[in-house]
Parts: structure tokens; sequence; C-alpha cells
């Protein structure tokens, strides 16, 4: 059984994982949380609905995953706080043997993980306590659990942007792919600063907010950057993009499609190794 460190947390501060956290209606959240969450709702309220559309995005990848492509090994980096349908939630729902590796550097992640993350007796759930910085550990965790023979899911949600220098980004994920087998897929979103991947684009925010302003209204920690959609495309290099390409959340896969303009702040794919 793995000797998990101490965990420590900053309570003084907020944490994105946390805020995501109080967006999607959770608990594991602090006061400091809490209140950075509503000074951002008050001048973006479609921050609630950005949430909950990357949420269902993410189950709709991986039941096309699982259920269209027969992968049943996920290896998510970038967790985040436990809510509903979790990845190794919706992949063993459709194969309960499926295996899925759980990455994230927020100590809380790691103590709610061993809590409430618990699998299917048929599948396998683990965890690691590692920033994506250091791709080199998490393939060398994930080897532990997955078969790097068989195709495998990367989930890359919303983690990429967590990384200040693009070219190093680029570099994080082409060092994922690059030990994965041929027929494993790149899952991925983040925060997008144009709006044309959506089909019926809206401005940005009722306010009308600069993207400057709503980068420092909605940044918490470190920062995150926002990229253009062919910066995002980038990461899909030599990959074979699943229609419908790069879009907004609400738009892949999604049937029906919502009824109405949708905020973008976020863009998102799919993509296969060949």
């Amino acid at each position: 059984m793995t000797d998990y460190p101490p965990p420590t947390f900053d309570t003084s501060r907020p944490h994105s994982a946390r805020v995501w956290n109080y967006y999607l209606g959770g608990k594991d959240n602090f006061p400091v949380d809490r209140e950075h969450g509503d000074r951002t709702i008050a001048v973006f309220p479609q921050i609630l609905d950005v949430a909950r559309a990357s949420r269902a995005f993410l189950a709709r990848a991986i039941t096309y995953l699982a259920a269209e492509q027969g992968v049943r090994q996920f290896l998510d980096v970038g967790t985040g706080l436990p809510v509903e349908n979790n990845t190794h939630q919706v992949a063993q729902r459709i194969a309960p043997q499926s295996r899925v590796v759980y990455v994230d550097n927020d100590p809380m992640v790691l103590i709610h993980a061993r809590a409430l993350l618990a699998g299917t007796p048929e599948g396998v759930t683990t965890y690691l306590e590692s920033d994506a910085r250091d791709p080199a550990r998490i393939l060398a965790f994930a080897r532990q659990t997955l078969d790097f023979s068989q195709p495998v899911g990367l989930m890359l949600m919303s983690i990429m942007g967590l990384i200040a220098d693009l070219d190093e980004a680029y570099s994080i994920v082409r060092h994922l792919l690059g030990e994965l087998p041929s027929g494993s897929f790149l899952v991925l979103e983040d925060g997008s600063d144009d709006r044309t991947s959506d089909p019926a684009p809206v401005p940005a925010t009722k306010k009308d907010l600069s993207m400057d302003d709503l980068n420092e209204v909605t940044t918490v920690g470190n920062g995150y950057h926002y990229r253009t959609v062919d910066q995002i495309t980038r990461f899909f290099d030599g990959l074979e993009l699943i229609a419908p390409g790069i879009v907004s959340p609400p738009y892949w896969r999604n049937n029906p499609e919502p009824d109405g303009p949708f905020a973008p702040l976020e863009s998102c794919g799919v993509g296969r190794k060949p």
C-alpha cells in the first residue's frame, strides 16, 4: 500500500480546485474560496454554466471512449475535487473493469480522493499527488496500474491553462502522449480567449468586461492563462481530431445541442493517436 505524505493546505487563500468545486455545488471548499467565487459570479454569472458544461463534456467524452471506442484505461491529470460523474464513475458504469489513475497537486484533492473515489471491485482506481509539470513521474506511477500496450484515455481538463509557458504546456502533453500506445486518446479542455469555436457566440459577460478584466476576476492562485482556439488546437498536433473538432463544451457530441447561445470561456476536443 502506498504511503502518502501528510497533506497540508492553505485555507487563507482561494484554490482553483476548491473554487471550481463551489461553482459545481460541492461542499469541499472554504469561506475564502466561496468569497472568490461569489466575486466572479457577480461580474460573470455565466461561470456557473461554464463549470456545468465542462463537467458534462467530461462525461460525454469518457462515454465516447468507453462505449464507442472500447477504452478501458484512463489517466486523469488535474483531477480536481470529487463531484458527480467523476472519470471512474462514468467509465466503470460502462465497463466495470476500467482502470483509472488520478493525478492532482492539491493535497485536499488527495484526501477526498482516498475517501470518495472508490471504484468497482472489478476495476482499479489509484491516486498520485503530483504536478503536471512532472510528466515522467506521472507516467512512471501510471505504469504501475495501466497497461501501456493497450489504449489509454488521457484527460487534461482545464489544467494546461495553469502552465504559463505555452511551449512548456505543449511539451508536457507531447511527453505524456509520447509513451501512450497507438489508439490512445487525448481529451483536453482549456480556457479560450476568443469566440471562433462557437456556432452561436455571445459577449463574454453581461457587463462586457474586457478579457483582461475577466482574467483578473476568474484567476486563482498563480493565475490562469487563456489561449486562442488555434493554440488549443495545436495540443492535438499529430492526432486524429474527432468530430466536431475544437468547440465549446456544450457543442461537443451533445444531443440535443443547447437551444440558445452559450457564453464561451472554454474550448475542448478529443483526438486519437494513430
